[in-house]
């Protein structure tokens, strides 16, 4: 299936107390360049991500875009300093006998003591985050993939109609090129007709010079190989492979076939078509240049 080079994807998913989104966007290049910004803390999901993301784009700039946010107390770990309290329980108790108080201590009372609780960041596992990212990643791609599906489709319509065109005028050509030595002749014999007017015309002498220029001016081979050029466009064009680059190459070789026959063109009609084909093949040319 033809894919744009160009495509959005977008994922947010919150996994294990992590809200992660990822953003995926690409533009048309010559090939696959990427670039990734991720927070500071996870550095190492950059070439992750290069990695996941290069088997399944061949071509384009690619930027993304990773963010990792905790929800509150998430990743959080209370400790508690068991001997600290015990230290604390005895000291009042102490204090109770000694001074003949009410003994009133309870948990909530020993849950104000300081420092017998403290709070702690938990160690974030490398894996388990790539893991969650990747995942949040993946849809994301999805998306991304079906929006350069979506783009594709549309430029292969695009292009097929082009081609339709083409090959339409490149029957005109075959229709019009055989006038051009008719015409060619006829004009020949009208000016030695006119110079020798005494004289009687050489026929032969005028066949030869048809033949002549008959065959400076054949486009037989041309229109035949762009015919061939346009079946293989269409065939590509079926291809579930990336295929930017084998178009970008065939297209060349159109124009080539095009400008031979616009250099041999002695038929006003013909250059007229020549020009309709080249503008033709630069719009094709505009689409190829974003297919992956």
């Amino acid at each position: 299936m033809i894919k744009s080079m160009t495509g959005y994807g977008r994922a947010q998913e919150l996994i294990d107390g992590r809200d992660i989104l990822v953003e995926i966007k690409s533009v048309n290049h010559r090939y696959y360049e990427f670039s990734a910004r991720v927070p500071r803390a996870y550095g190492y999901l950059e070439e992750k991500m290069k990695s996941f993301l290069q088997g399944r784009i061949s071509r384009g700039k690619v930027e993304v875009n990773v963010s990792i946010q905790r929800v509150e107390g998430a990743d959080s770990l209370v400790e508690v300093n068991r001997e600290l309290a015990r230290e604390y329980v005895q000291a009042l108790r102490g204090v109770k006998e000694e001074l003949g108080l009410i003994d009133d201590l309870s948990l909530s009372v020993a849950a104000r003591f300081p420092d017998v609780f403290t709070v702690r960041r938990a160690v974030e596992d490398e894996e388990t985050i790539w893991s969650g990212v990747q995942k949040v990643a993946a849809a994301a791609v999805e998306r991304f993939v079906s929006m350069r599906e979506t783009e594709g489709a549309k430029m292969k319509a695009d292009i097929e109609s082009r081609l339709d065109f083409i090959g339409d005028t490149v029957a005109r050509i075959e229709e019009e090129a055989p006038k051009t030595v008719d015409e060619y002749r006829a004009r020949l014999y009208a000016k030695m007709a006119e110079v020798l007017s005494s004289t009687q015309i050489d026929d032969q002498r005028i066949l030869a010079e048809a033949a002549l220029f008959a065959d400076r001016v054949a486009v037989d081979e041309e229109t035949v190989r762009l015919k061939s050029h346009i079946e293989q466009y269409r065939q590509i064009l079926t291809h579930d492979e990336p295929v930017g680059r084998k178009l970008d190459f065939l297209t060349q070789e159109v124009n080539r076939e095009t400008n031979t026959i616009g250099s041999k063109a002695q038929n006003l009609e013909i250059a007229r078509m020549v020009v309709d084909l080249k503008s033709e093949i630069e719009k094709i040319r505009e689409q190829i240049q974003n297919i992956e």
